[in-house]
């Protein structure tokens, strides 16, 4: 990839690239400690290669603590090689223990001495807050280990004055989610894929039975993996550690599962942390849980314990690309560090990746449980972080439906309507939408197959119990079309009157977006459509101007890694093939290049970055040069648009005849599969979320005109609710027009184009890379009064 990989940096821009930073004369040594999470893997490959590419030796430390304090072999130095395949392989290849010698001085002065034996003065750990915690205490101790080493004789005074520092860099790896200051902690996301299949697969059976299944989740001191799960499939009640149930909890659950089943719900689902509490701080088990539905209500109950299969499995393309990106921002803070730097940890802000003080976020960490242990669950809750509140406030919304006498009548009428091509999520987000301003005191109604059923009438109203068990259907059961409304508007604004419709949310993708446009320039002609109206980014594509994620993204990802790592293991037995794989997306590359971060592709040809005969030329030797080396099989993601001439079918022929007798070819096309499944636990989530807070925008502009019968005419009454870097914006649909790119149904800017380097990167491409917006470290959480986007 030559001249044109990354666009010129503007005069005057602080950034750093790469070029200024390298790493020779560096030694890196990187160790995964304590529990295993999915995506440490990929994180140990991220700080391996890109430890390379900048020059500087990294060093395997295996058995974490363990192998740093017994040295010899257990601290080898690594190779590009040695990180090859492990991307899609869960746990960690370079072991992890728990270890009590290292909590010791003695074995500390071991591992120092090992440590500066090989000249190792930067440490990536993976980890939870424990191993953290050890990390801060080794750097603190370090230049006191040395002069004791020194004085005994074990090293000489010039080692002390050449490796007199230690730096320390941490990245989360724990499936509970439980470090402050962090949105997603490197093996959460993968974690609840496992709780998810299983709820999935537990409720079909239970359907046939009329059971009820009390599910027992991992998570000792943190609720997170409960409550997302309850949130995701819909559950009837969630316990967690955080937020103990009130007193009388026993007569309030019991009375709410009679409820449900008298709603024609043949199913009950219970979710427990395995750390859940009741106020007294007493524990709250399965099996209690079970004997109480039993002895009180004789349903038929039964208790499954998911276990360590949550720690098992592949990891999630999220995971995969969460850790990629936090080991390349590891090595770089390494790099960036000076004897002055406090150890820091990289983590994820909305979609950022941020640095933050190490000890300041396990100190905060620490804060929750002691909270929790004096029975301040409220601060243990808001302590937890405003992403954990808000799952919480919206989980307790969506379950539980206030007896009709107490929820106020806002005689408002709010319609529901699926476009565009179906995506996983957008059931979810219809779910939470109907729950949401049912509760607010709307009537709900639905619209069935987008615009063209709209203009046709085809419209219900759509009750609490209507939504559910909808969470986790596929595709749209409200049906949906592609056709715009500038056809039908006469017909759709009759309707609106039909129905005295107050308020419109649009579910969908691209279409949705130009429909509401449509809607936006017929208010001159058609009074009905001076209504607040919203849209709700939902498509595989990710092309919605005004927000960095869409509903249904997530969820083809997954589609796309799963079906690269079989394709990838079927060439493990004939070795020197390459693949060309074609995925969905329009003109928008955003499934190429991030399936290619997480499947470990060689290259991805994507519409936003051009490219020409010289560049596929480029690609075809880099992967001649990788067939001779012990990795023989190649994989390249091509966008279904990326280029009118250089189709799938060229780039396969080209491949096939440049790469004669030293690799052979296959292709394949991933097609609807994308739009297809069931959607991820990051798509329900997401969606739910999104959605809820769509709705809570309607009802707040139908109270600031409620009784005043005005029209709403100003352009902010019509909005896309998106998330941009680290906030959920709602952006005026007249104000996005000039940041799309209409002809080819793109944003102008995309964020993600700033990790397509990381991509080459990882595949041995040498390029300029823009080291993260902020290399300085963060306070922990500050608290703005702007929503935050954690999902």
């Amino acid at each position: 990839m030559d001249g044109h990989d990354s666009p010129p940096t503007p005069k005057g821009s602080l950034r750093k690239f790469l070029e200024q930073l390298s790493g020779a004369g560096k030694a890196i040594g990187v160790l995964t400690s304590g529990g295993d999470a999915q995506g440490m893997n990929a994180a140990v490959r991220a700080v391996v290669r890109m430890g390379i590419y900048v020059g500087a030796k990294v060093y395997f430390i295996y058995e974490g603590y363990q192998g740093m304090v017994d040295g010899g072999s257990n601290i080898v130095e690594a190779d590009w090689e040695s990180v090859s395949s492990i991307l899609q392989v869960g746990g960690t290849i370079i072991g992890s223990a728990r270890c009590q010698d290292f909590r010791s001085r003695e074995g500390r002065l071991k591992a120092a001495c090992n440590l500066v034996q090989l000249g190792i003065t930067s440490l990536c750990v993976i980890g939870g807050d424990g191993s953290l915690t050890g990390a801060h205490i080794f750097r603190t101790e370090w230049s006191g280990l040395l002069e004791e080493l020194a004085r005994d004789g074990k090293i000489s005074t010039e080692q002390v004055q050449k490796h007199g520092h230690l730096n320390v860099v941490g990245m989360v790896g724990s499936i509970d989610n439980d470090f402050c200051g962090t949105d997603m902690t490197i093996g959460t996301d993968s974690a609840l894929h496992r709780i998810i299949e299983v709820v999935d697969a537990i409720m079909t059976t239970a359907q046939s039975h009329q059971r009820t299944f009390v599910l027992e989740v991992m998570g000792r001191h943190c609720g997170y993996l409960a409550l997302v799960s309850a949130l995701a499939c819909g559950a009837d009640w969630v316990f967690l550690p955080e937020s103990p149930p009130e007193e009388g909890w026993q007569e309030n659950m019991c009375v709410k599962l009679s409820e449900n089943r008298a709603r024609k719900k043949r199913l009950n689902i219970i979710i427990v942390a395995e750390g859940a509490i009741d106020t007294q701080n007493k524990p709250i088990t399965s099996e209690q849980i079970k004997e109480l539905v039993v002895t009180q209500l004789g349903y038929d109950t039964r208790v499954t314990i998911l276990g360590h299969v949550q720690r098992g499995g592949t990891p999630s393309a999220f995971d995969r690309i969460l850790a990629s990106r936090m080991g390349v921002e590891a090595v770089v803070a390494l790099l960036e560090a000076t004897p002055e730097t406090p150890a820091c940890v990289v983590s994820l802000s909305g979609n950022q990746a941020v640095r933050l003080p190490l000890m300041e976020c396990v100190q905060m960490t620490q804060e929750v449980q002691k909270a929790m242990d004096e029975r301040r669950f409220k601060d243990a809750v808001q302590l937890r972080g405003r992403s954990f509140e808000n799952n919480l406030n919206t989980y307790k919304r969506l379950a539980i439906k206030l007896p009709d006498s107490e929820i106020p009548n806002s005689n408002c009428n709010v319609g529901v309507v699926n476009v565009g091509a179906p995506a996983a999520g957008m059931n979810a987000a219809v779910r939470a939408a109907v729950r949401v301003g049912i509760s607010e005191g709307h009537k709900m109604f639905a619209v069935y197959d987008g615009f063209e059923g709209f203009a046709k009438g085809q419209i219900k109203e759509i009750g609490w119990g209507d939504v559910g068990g909808w969470t986790g259907q596929g595709g749209s059961i409200l049906g949906t079309k592609r056709t715009l409304p500038g056809k039908y508007l006469e017909d759709i604004a009759a309707q609106i009157r039909t129905h005295s419709i107050n308020a419109l949310l649009i579910i969908g993708g691209f279409e949705a977006y130009l429909g509401l446009l449509e809607l936006l320039a017929a208010r001159e002609k058609h009074e009905e459509f001076c209504v607040p109206m919203v849209m709700v980014p939902a498509t595989v594509s990710n092309n919605v101007p005004g927000s960095d994620f869409s509903i249904g993204a997530d969820t083809a990802l997954n589609t796309i890694t799963d079906t690269c790592d079989r394709i990838k293991q079927s060439a493990s037995g004939t070795k020197r093939r390459v693949f060309i794989i074609e995925t969905m997306g329009g003109f928008c590359g955003y499934l190429a290049n991030m399936g290619g971060l997480a499947a470990g592709a060689d290259a991805a040809y994507i519409f936003e970055e051009p490219f020409d005969i010289r560049d596929l030329q480029s690609n075809v030797e880099h992967l001649t040069e990788k067939m001779k080396t012990s990795i023989q099989r190649g994989l390249v993601l091509r966008n279904e648009n990326c280029s009118e001439n250089y189709t799938t079918d060229f780039i396969y022929q080209l491949y096939s005849e440049e790469g004669k007798g030293v690799f052979d070819c296959r292709k394949n096309v991933l097609g609807h599969m994308q739009q297809g499944g069931a959607p991820s636990p990051f798509d329900r989530n997401f969606g739910t979320k999104i959605s809820a807070r769509a709705m809570q925008w309607i009802s707040s502009k139908l109270r600031e005109s409620a009784g005043k019968g005005k029209k709403f005419l100003s352009d902010d009454s019509v909005c896309v609710l998106g998330i941009s870097k680290r906030k959920l914006l709602f952006q005026p649909v007249a104000e996005l027009k000039k940041e799309t790119d209409f002809e080819h149904r793109i944003p102008k800017e995309q964020w993600w184009l700033k990790l397509r380097p990381l991509m080459k990167i990882l595949a041995k491409y040498k390029v300029s890379f823009e080291v993260s917006d902020a290399s300085q470290l963060e306070p922990v959480q500050p608290r703005g009064p702007e929503e935050p986007a954690a999902i």
